[in-house]
């Protein structure tokens, strides 16, 4: 018999599932309520259902969908979680402490270094090939399910016992390749578990039709763009996907994303020695900023040679400290709202672009990044 997992169902999917197995539809609300603001681990637990049908629910449905295999802590309090999901395939996520996420001494006391932050995986690999991005090199496996995405965040509460404050989006894979899922997930977490839309950010290397229809959706969450560069020709041989999607039509959709929403997008920027740090980089950043109302985060680039491929970032190297800072203060100069990331984690490999989980097989596939999402997958595997 197959067994039917209810975790990543919304209010009105587990109010019409109460309906469907002859319940009365405010079963459903109570199974809401149980799962995502009493977060339970068990039918068992739900003491207000009848026993008769804790006991039918146990013997068809599940309402858990991975499990936490392994916990590693860096020096700076950052942790790493390994889950492992039915199918057997493994991911990752990063819960980044308070006053940790960034280095700005202006920014001691700002909201941003106040925050518990859980950053979620949506994907099982990646398939975009990032140059300056461990998950690349697992390949791509499957997009998530919305019940796994929920239980990063419920299995890491439960270990840490603490209120978790901020979610970013920003672990292994894109997350708008896999948008239902993404959006069904933010849905629930914000109706059923406390964490408001402003407190979750989600993050793309730039699929322009998926920024549009967040435009057009009116979704409240933020918006990360990856954008490394305002030269098509270097951000490109970063990001293979940026042949696709050239910067004239990926700005043109943030500026559309920013007059919907009102929200200021962030834009994320890792520096790389000589590459994308040179004076005209600068003023293409004020230029944008003048454009179109944002943040930037300015990210140090992270070793990923522990991934055995040593040739994936090339002759990628990171901006040193004082040349980054140099940079980020010319932007503050000219009036940015400006952080810059920490490297929170990388010594257990969990900093920013160091998340994957090796594996022995990836599998071939070809990308069609449609309005909303879409990974084709072959049949054949490399070793």
């Amino acid at each position: 018999m197959k067994i039917v997992d209810l975790k990543g169902l919304t209010l009105k999917e587990l109010e019409d599932f109460a309906l469907s197995i002859s319940e009365k539809k405010f079963r459903g609300k109570q199974l809401f309520d149980w799962l995502y603001n009493k977060e339970v681990a068990s039918f068992t637990e739900m003491s207000s259902l009848a026993k008769s049908l804790r006991d039918k629910l146990a013997g068809i449905y599940r309402i858990e969908s991975i499990q936490m295999v392994d916990v590693q802590e860096s020096a700076d309090g950052t942790k790493k979680f390994l889950f492992e999901l039915l199918d057997g395939k493994r991911i990752e996520s990063v819960l980044i402490p308070p006053r940790t996420a960034f280095v700005n001494p202006q920014a001691r006391e700002d909201e941003e270094q106040k925050r518990l932050t859980l950053c979620l995986s949506t994907q099982v690999g990646c398939p975009l090939d990032c140059k300056f991005c461990a998950t690349g090199t697992m390949g791509f496996l499957r997009n998530l399910t919305t019940g796994e995405i929920i239980d990063q965040v419920l299995l890491v509460k439960r270990y840490i016992n603490k209120r978790i404050t901020n979610l970013v989006y920003m672990g292994m894979g894109e997350p708008l390749l896999n948008y239902d899922n993404v959006m069904k997930s933010i849905e629930i977490i914000t109706t059923g578990m406390g964490i408001a839309a402003r407190r979750i950010t989600v993050s793309t290397v730039g699929l322009v039709p998926q920024i549009r229809r967040i435009a057009n959706e009116k979704r409240k969450m933020k918006l990360a763009i990856s954008l490394h560069s305002l030269d098509d020709k270097i951000r490109s041989a970063l990001m293979p996907i940026a042949k696709k999607y050239k910067l004239v039509g990926l700005l043109d959709a943030v500026d559309y994303y920013f007059r919907k929403t009102k929200l200021r997008p962030t834009f994320e920027y890792i520096l790389f020695d000589g590459v994308n740090d040179r004076d005209d980089d600068i003023q293409s950043l004020i230029k944008l900023s003048k454009r179109i109302p944002c943040k930037v985060n300015i990210i140090p680039f992270h070793n990923i040679h522990f991934t055995d491929s040593i040739e994936r970032a090339g002759e990628l190297h990171p901006t040193p400290s004082i040349k980054m800072e140099e940079f980020a203060q010319r932007l503050r100069e000219a009036h940015i709202t400006l952080f810059i990331r920490s490297s929170a984690g990388e010594d257990i490999d969990a900093a920013c672009g160091q998340l994957a989980v090796k594996t022995n097989k990836k599998h071939r596939i070809s990308i069609n990044p449609s309005a909303s999402g879409g990974i084709q997958h072959s049949t054949s595997e490399v070793v």
